[in-house]
C-alpha cells in the first residue's frame, strides 16, 4: 500500500518562535490524516525554505507545509511553483500579517488548529502571481511609499512589535506620498497617468485590510489591479476610512479593473525607480510584467468559511483594532490641520 508523504517546512523564529514549540504536535497530527511526516527548520541561508522546498517536491512528496510568516510561505511557493509536478500545499500562519492566511481562513498564531485544517480534506486550486521570468508570488504585487515600508521595519520590530511595527511606520510616511508617471498596460487597454499606489491582488486581503479587493476570487485566473490616483493627505485617510469595509472601489480617486497580466512601465526621464514589493519582499524594478496563472497550486483551506463574504472587522483582531486606532489617528490629525487653516485665513 502506497504511503503519503508529508514534508513540514518551518521558519523556527517567526511569530515568536511559536512553531518551535510545537513541531511534535502538528507532525502527530498530521500523521493521523495519513501522512508519514518529516520536518525542515529553514536556517539564515538565503532561500532555505524555497530550496528545501524544491527538493522535496522533487524527492516525491505528497504534501509540503510551510509554516511562517507570509515571506517563509511565499520561499516555499517559489520553490515548487516552476516544477511540472507540484505537490498539494498547506500553511500554518505564524507570522505578521499572515494575509494568506486570512484569504484561506486558516487560524493564525496557532499551529495546532493550523495543522487540523489539513484533517477537513477541503482544497483550493490557488491561482499564483508570476513576476518577470522567474519570480512567484501568491498573494499581492505592490509598488509606491507606503510599499517601500516593510523594506525599513527592522526585523527586531517585526517580530517584538508585530503588525503595529508596519502601522506605525505607515503612519510616518503617509505624509510623505508622491504621485509618480507610469504607464500600465491590461486585458482591457492602457492606463497612463500619475498613481501613488499600484496593488496586483490575488485575495482580497492586503496588510491586514481584508476588504482592499472585496470581491476578490482565489480561482479565477484574474489580478484585481487597483491603482491610486491621489497623494493628497486628506483623500489618502478617507480612502484609508473607506478601505476598511471596501467602500474605497468606487471613489473618484481609484482605479478598479480586472486583468490576467499587466505591465508596468514607468514614465518620465527623471523618474525615481519604482520598486516591486512581491509578497511584502523587494522583488526587483519596474518595467515589470505580471502574469496569472490560474489554479497552479493546490492549497488546503477552510473551505466552509471562504464564501462567506461577511469580512469587515472582527473585533476581536487587535490587529484590526489597531488599524481603526490609526485611522482615528489620522483623523484628528486632519481636523487639527484644518482648524489651524481655518483660523489663519480668518
Amino acid at each position: 500500500m502506497y504511503q503519503k508523504r508529508a514534508r513540514l517546512i518551518y521558519n523556527p523564529t517567526s511569530g515568536q518562535e511559536v512553531m518551535k514549540k510545537n513541531v511534535a504536535e502538528v507532525l502527530h497530527i498530521i500523521e493521523g490524516f495519513g501522512y508519514e511526516t518529516s520536518a525542515f527548520q529553514t536556517t539564515p541561508e538565503a532561500d532555505s525554505a524555497k530550496k528545501e522546498a524544491r527538493r522535496a517536491a522533487l524527492a516525491g512528496f505528497d504534501l509540503v507545509v510551510a509554516a511562517g510568516g507570509d515571506g517563509t510561505i511565499n520561499e516555499v511557493v517559489n520553490g515548487i511553483a516552476p516544477l511540472k509536478r507540484r505537490p498539494l500545499m498547506a500553511i500554518i500562519p505564524t507570522g505578521t500579517t499572515n494575509d494568506f492566511a486570512r484569504a484561506l481562513k486558516i487560524p493564525r498564531g496557532n499551529p495546532i488548529e493550523a495543522a487540523k485544517v489539513i484533517g477537513k480534506r477541503q482544497m483550493v486550486q490557488m491561482d499564483i502571481g508570476l513576476a518577470g521570468q522567474d519570480q512567484y508570488f501568491m498573494n499581492i504585487a505592490a509598488a509606491g511609499t507606503l510599499t517601500e515600508l516593510t523594506y525599513s521595519v527592522p526585523s527586531q520590530l517585526k517580530t517584538s512589535l508585530g503588525y503595529l511595527a508596519y502601522l506605525a511606520k505607515g503612519a510616518e510616511l503617509l505624509p510623505q506620498i508622491r504621485k509618480v508617471p507610469v504607464r500600465i498596460t491590461h486585458d482591457d487597454g492602457t492606463f497612463e497617468g500619475h498613481v501613488s499606489m499600484i496593488f496586483a491582488a490575488l485575495t482580497n486581503s492586503v496588510g491586514g485590510f481584508e476588504q482592499i479587493a472585496p470581491d476578490a476570487k482565489l480561482d479565477d485566473g484574474l489580478f484585481t489591479l487597483i491603482l491610486v490616483k491621489t497623494a493628497n493627505l486628506f483623500d489618502m485617510l478617507g480612502l484609508i476610512r473607506m478601505a476598511l469595509n471596501g467602500r474605497h472601489i468606487g471613489d473618484k480617486n481609484i482605479e478598479y479593473i480586472k486583468t490576467s497580466q499587466l505591465t508596468i512601465t514607468p514614465l518620465g526621464t527623471h523618474s525615481k525607480r519604482m520598486m516591486i514589493n512581491l509578497d511584502g519582499e523587494y522583488g526587483g524594478d519596474a518595467p515589470m510584467t505580471l502574469t496569472n496563472l490560474q489554479n497552479h497550486l493546490t492549497f488546503f483551506a477552510d473551505a466552509d468559511n471562504i464564501a462567506d463574504d461577511a469580512i469587515s472587522i472582527d473585533l476581536k483582531d487587535t490587529e484590526m483594532l489597531a488599524l481603526e486606532a490609526i485611522a482615528e489617528k489620522f483623523s484628528q490629525e486632519v481636523d487639527r490641520v484644518e482648524k489651524e487653516h481655518e483660523e489663519h485665513h480668518k
